[in-house]
């Protein structure tokens, strides 16, 4: 019995050796990483810079110095640009997070309810969180109904909270790891209240908070007045941002980006 034990353990070992261990988690263990050129999405990138692009609700284009590309909360909408993402990931807890029809262009589609994803891509690592949503009547629950999804790209830990409906317990929390940066659904509703929602940034303490899932300038400054006393505030008018861990603020920042569809490439 012992070595038909021994024998079902080696895949296992296997698998957990390819896999690309969580910088984000094990920080002392953090590996030294080399990125492969890839030609660009957008304008070219500096090496170890991100750029994450706010398209529409809760959908952000994140593109990596290498090339990669990886769309969040994906609808298969991004604008008039025929532009097709390496990854993409969803949530469905509405029609506004997911599509039943993903372009099947698309190598990665990562579906954030009832799955599990650690998807090593060698310049980014994507893995996800479950937490729960509620269900269709009242006090109905659906275990695991959404993803928060992490980036590790450049040696920055990015996190996009989906559709988030409750408070992560202490697991989930020490699942996350560091959250350098964050994309949080602000719209005090339909998904946490406010109150809650500034008591999760708080305690992620990332340095860069993007809100998303905002519905006019009022629930959004509603949200900022209850980050200001402890985060800095950033309002601005671009749809994208470039950042990087050497370029994060030294204050824990709230930047305000404005969505924008992707307009057709000028010939």
């Amino acid at each position: 019995m012992r070595w038909v034990f021994l024998f079902l353990m080696m895949p296992l070992a296997a698998l957990a050796q390819d896999r690309r261990p969580s910088h984000c988690i094990a920080l002392a263990e953090a590996p030294g990483v080399e990125y492969i050129q890839r030609a660009a999405f957008g304008e070219a990138l500096d090496d170890y810079t991100v750029r994450l692009s706010y398209i529409a609700h809760a959908t952000f284009i994140l593109e990596t110095s290498g090339g990669l590309t990886a769309a969040t909360d994906y609808t298969g909408f991004f604008g008039v640009r025929d532009f097709v993402p390496d990854v993409a990931t969803m949530n469905h807890a509405h029609s506004s997070h997911w599509t039943p029809s993903p372009d099947p262009r698309i190598k990665h589609v990562l579906r954030g309810w009832q799955e599990e994803h650690h998807l090593d891509l060698g310049e980014m690592l994507v893995r996800n969180v479950s937490t729960d949503i509620r269900g269709q009547f009242s006090g109905d629950v659906e275990e695991d109904g959404n993803s928060i999804f992490v980036f590790e790209v450049a040696g920055l830990c990015i996190g996009h909270l989906g559709h988030l409906h409750h408070e992560p317990d202490q697991a989930q929390y020490a699942a996350l790891g560091r959250i350098d940066v964050v994309m949080a659904p602000v719209d005090g509703g339909l998904t946490l209240d406010l109150p809650t929602m500034v008591k999760v940034l708080k305690r992620l303490k990332s340095s860069v908070v993007i809100p998303m899932h905002w519905w006019a300038d009022g629930s959004l400054g509603r949200f900022v007045a209850g980050m200001a006393d402890e985060f800095a505030i950033d309002r601005r008018t671009d749809s994208s941002l470039e950042i990087s861990l050497r370029t994060l603020p030294k204050r824990p920042t709230v930047i305000t980006l404005r969505p924008a569809y992707l307009r057709a490439p000028i010939e």
